[in-house]
């Protein structure tokens, strides 16, 4: 997978894509060359050919776009791009065009920082897997297609204990979708979440708590030995 992935995002308030353009730039992996405020803009540049993006982050309200046929107009020129919707839109009739034209998520405006890091890292997650292999395990094709799903929490918020949700939860299962081989430390995890050591440690415990994950003690030269989580095989069997 490329060390960057290139973000479009198209937006015609200036404010917004900035805020976007900044979230995206936040998140480890990606970039956002350019900013389009129209359709005109947006196929100008796909079509020059300057950087092909791997993501389009779209807006349904563009000035000179009737509703959603900026969307069949990307799908059809630019097959190479996968698209999230980022709109104020909530009519059940979007949703299922997006729907049925593919897109990767649809996040409703004004965007949760937390939601929109955690659609990247699935994306990203996504793509990793895809391009890690040639042929795919049913077990690899399901943890693809559950990525896609933007509901696709382990476990909702209701009935999940205090001090835990949802959306790290899912940040914590895109990690160990993305580095199996070896397991993960509390550290490791803290770090790479921007979350606190006890934090993560929480989590992971709470995890173990499932069955969801094991731990291991690996013992170094000097020092306790450290608390290693690894996805349990019954559940990476299932995914």
């Amino acid at each position: 997978m490329k060390d960057l992935l290139s973000v479009l995002i198209i937006e015609d308030d200036f404010r917004v894509a900035d805020i976007h353009r900044h979230y995206v730039e936040k998140s480890t992996g990606f970039a956002s060359p350019y900013i389009a405020k129209n359709r005109k803009e947006a196929l100008d540049y796909l079509e020059s050919g300057e950087t092909v993006p791997d993501l389009i982050l779209l807006d349904v309200y563009i000035p000179d776009v009737e509703r959603m046929n900026l969307l069949w107009e990307l799908r059809q020129s630019c097959h190479d791009a996968d698209i999230i919707i980022v709109t104020a839109e909530k009519d059940a009739k979007a949703v299922q065009e997006a729907l049925r034209a593919g897109v990767f998520d649809y996040i409703v405006k004004p965007v949760d920082e937390e939601r929109f890091s955690l659609a990247l890292a699935r994306y990203k997650g996504c793509r990793g897997l895809l391009c890690s292999t040639k042929e795919m395990k049913q077990r690899d094709i399901d943890a693809v297609f559950g990525m896609h799903r933007a509901s696709g929490s382990i476990q909702s918020d209701e009935a999940l204990p205090k001090g835990i949700d949802s959306i790290t939860l899912d940040k914590i299962h895109c990690v160990f979708t993305q580095q199996l081989i070896g397991g993960i430390t509390a550290v490791e995890l803290s770090s790479e979440l921007g979350i606190s050591r006890s934090t993560a440690r929480r989590y992971l415990e709470y995890l173990v708590s499932l069955k969801m994950v094991r731990t291991m003690l690996i013992y170094g030269t000097v020092g306790r030995p450290e608390r290693r989580y690894i996805l349990c095989e019954t559940y990476e069997q299932n995914r």
